[in-house]
Formats: structure tokens, C-alpha cells, sequence
């Protein structure tokens, strides 16, 4: 807590994180749910999850070199506002709906929304990047742990723990009341991050966009642990989107939640990053950094293979709450192992194709969802085939763990 008593632009930029990860908490729940009411069509449904992350895959290297180039705090002050406008633009198109969506053109509205969702997600690809390469800017890199798990913490509070069920009961009152909601939240999160002073940078020089991005690449190559760290996260995101992407039909099909229900089930992951947030640095303390990623590891295969087998809410909560332990462990050592090792004129773009490798996955595992459900259906029913992306998913972090336990050195 002495952190956040005793650094001010610490204190403003976690509560920016604070308030503009309610927002995304309440949007994870909306905007896919949104998406169901539109049309049951796996493959539509995954087609909002992949245009929301494609930009991580598209705009990662060119965001890395925006954020080293220009003021870090406008670049997410502009990306909060730019949100902002485009929630409003998602609840008009809401307004649009006809009385009975799924009487309409599904198609249609999908194409429209995925649009949407596509601009959102390259301001947040701008906006993250800039948030984490500002941090060692405003807090001693002996604290990068303590703040990194602070951090985490508040924003899986916000963004899992208190956003999705607060959204199921908006939903309930009425569609377009928790986007209403997400729009107040990115236009206070500008307003917080616009109070930061920051300390004046080092002129930077303006590259052009492919040297930039080349003298990134030769530092990382030149540290690969960075960049099989990279690498490892990226196929670890996409088979954890793949699963997520079909757990919002999972949960209607199969646990026969509401949309309540649904937010409800989310919070219990949410409880696991509060935990994992607050428990990660004794961790890392205890084991060192080495043991401790391998911890999260091997935590990462089993609630995937618990909710293959399940047809139990209560089951699946438990499994989302091990499964967040897990990922904030992971976030935690190696988030603060690159702060403290990319030097800062470089750290946008070293940390902009760290999210290529990391991020960029997450799009084809979302649209692969999709196509797996669709395509097993036919011949196993829609059980099973809701089923299969956690069949592959436990398979897929299991290998993971394998090569992290042969080939990562921390």
C-alpha cells in the first residue's frame, strides 16, 4: 500500500487501470452475449472475439513504435476517448436491432459489430502498450513486482470480479444499459491518466517504421529468453481464447446459465487473479522466478481438462479461479523480468513485438473455436463439440508445460 499512498502518478495510473478495466470486464460479458443474441452460429460468434484481438496480430509493431516515439500518457489519454466514442457507436447500433434480432439479417449486424469491435481493439493495443511501458517511468524498479501484482489485481477485481456480473445485471435491466456504463468508464479512465506528470524523456528520434522495428527485433534476438518467453505466451493465449470464446455458449448450452448466471461463473476467475495477484510476488520471492513460472505452468492444462469433463457450474468455477492463479503468476514474473531488463528507449518496441508473438495468436485461436465447433457438431452433437476446444486446449498448455520445464531459463 505505501505505493499507492506515497506515489501520486502511481496511484492516478492505477486507478485508471481500475476504471477502465471495469469497463473491459463489462464488455467481456456484453459484447459477446450481444453477439448471441444476434445469432447462435458458432463461427459468427467467434468472427466478434477474432475481430476484437486482430489488431494485437496487425498493429503490435507499428503501436510499439508510437509509443516510443511520442507522449506516452496523450497516446492513452486519446485511446481511452476514442473508446469512449466507439461505445457509444455500439449502443446506436443496439438502438438499430430490430424488435427480434435473430428475425433479422444475423450477417449483418455481426459484420457491423465485428467492425466495431476491430477499431476498439486497436485502441487498446495502444493503449496497453503505452500503460506498461509508462510504469518504469513512475515507479523504482525494485517495486516493478509489488506494482505489476497490484496492478493485476486490481484489474482482474474490476475487469472479472465485480464487471461481468455487474453487466448480467445490466443486460437484465436492459441491452444497451452496460455499454452505457463501459463509455462513462474509458471517459474517466482519460481523465485520470490526463492528472499524471510524468518525467520528461529523452528526445527520441523519429525512424522510420522498418528500422525501428528492426533494431527491437535485434535486441530481442539477441536475448532469447525474451523471446521464447514471447512465443510461449502466444500459443498459450490462443488456445486459452479458443476455449473462452465458446465458453459463453458453453455456459448457455450446457450449464443452462443466464446472462447473470454467466457473469456470476466469470467472477469466480476474477477471485483466482485477486489471489494470484496478491500471492504472486511471496511466490516469486519464495521459489524465484524460475520455479515460480513453472509453477504457473503447470497449472495452466487442468482447468481445461476439469471442464471438458463437466457439466457442474460449480465445477467450472473452481477450475476458472486455478486457471487465474496461474496466468497472474505467469504475468507477474515475466511482465516484471522484461521491465527490468529492456532499456526504456527501447521498451515500446521490444514490448510491441513481444505482444506480436504474445497477442497475435489470440484472434486465429478465437476464429478457431468457431470452426471446430461447427465442424464436429454434425458427427458429435453439440454437447461434444462445445466440449472438444478444452480437449484440445488441456492438450495444447500441457505441451507447454513440457517445453517450459526443457527450455526456459529465467
Amino acid at each position: 500500500m505505501a505505493l499507492l499512498l506515497t506515489n501520486r502518478p502511481y496511484r492516478l495510473l492505477f486507478s485508471a487501470s481500475a476504471v477502465s478495466n471495469l469497463g473491459d470486464g463489462i464488455s467481456a460479458l456484453a459484447l459477446p452475449w450481444l453477439a448471441t443474441l444476434l445469432t447462435r452460429d458458432p463461427v459468427l460468434i467467434a468472427l466478434v472475439a477474432f475481430a476484437q484481438r486482430l489488431p494485437w496480430f496487425l498493429f503490435s509493431l507499428p503501436a510499439g513504435i508510437i509509443t516510443d516515439r511520442y507522449d506516452r500518457r496523450l497516446l492513452m489519454v486519446r485511446a481511452d476517448l476514442l473508446r469512449f466514442l466507439l461505445t457509444c457507436g455500439v449502443i446506436a447500433l443496439i438502438f438499430s436491432l430490430p424488435d427480434v434480432p435473430l428475425a433479422g439479417d444475423p450477417l449483418r449486424y455481426i459484420l457491423l459489430l465485428s467492425g466495431l469491435a476491430m477499431v476498439l481493439g486497436t485502441a487498446e493495443v495502444v493503449r496497453d502498450n503505452a500503460a506498461q511501458t509508462v510504469l518504469p517511468s513512475i515507479v523504482a524498479k525494485s517495486d516493478l513486482e509489488t506494482a505489476n501484482g497490484q496492478i493485476w489485481s486490481v484489474e482482474h477485481i474490476m475487469g472479472s470480479f465485480v464487471g461481468p456480473p455487474l453487466a448480467g445485471v445490466l443486460i437484465a435491466l436492459a441491452v444497451p444499459v452496460p455499454f452505457a456504463v463501459d463509455a462513462v468508464t474509458f471517459a474517466l479512465a482519460a481523465w485520470l491518466v490526463w492528472m499524471i506528470a510524468l518525467p520528461t524523456r529523452p528526445h527520441q528520434t523519429h525512424q522510420k517504421i522498418w528500422p525501428a522495428v528492426v533494431e527491437g527485433w535485434k535486441w530481442m534476438r539477441g536475448h532469447p529468453t525474451i523471446l521464447r518467453l514471447a512465443v510461449m505466451l502466444g500459443l498459450i493465449n490462443g488456445f486459452s481464447i479458443m476455449v473462452f470464446t465458446v465458453l459463453v455458449l458453453f455456459s448457455q448450452d450446457i450449464l443452462g446459465l443466464t446472462a447473470v448466471g454467466h457473469g456470476i461463473l466469470l467472477t469466480a476467475g476474477a477471485a483466482g487473479g485477486v489471489v494470484g495477484g496478491i500471492i504472486g510476488p511471496h511466490i516469486v520471492a519464495r521459489l524465484g522466478t524460475q520455479r515460480a513460472v513453472l509453477a504457473a505452468m503447470l497449472l495452466f492444462p487442468v482447468p481445461f481438462i476439469v471442464i471438458s469433463l463437466t457439466s457442474n457450474a460449480y465445477v467450472v468455477a473452481v477450475a476458472l479461479f486455478l486457471e487465474m492463479i496461474g496466468a497472474l503468476l505467469w504475468n507477474i514474473v515475466t511482465v516484471s523480468y522484461r521491465q527490468r531488463l529492456i532499456p526504456d528507449e527501447l521498451l515500446g518496441r521490444v514490448n510491441s513485438i513481444y505482444r506480436f508473438f504474445g497477442w497475435g495468436m489470440m484472434p486465429f485461436g478465437a476464429l478457431a473455436a468457431g470452426f471446430i465447433v461447427s465442424a464436429a457438431e454434425p458427427d458429435l452433437g453439440r454437447e461434444a463439440a462445445l466440449r472438444l476446444p478444452f480437449v484440445i486446449g488441456a492438450i495444447g498448455m500441457g505441451a507447454m508445460c513440457v517445453y517450459g520445464r526443457i527450455k526456459l531459463r529465467l
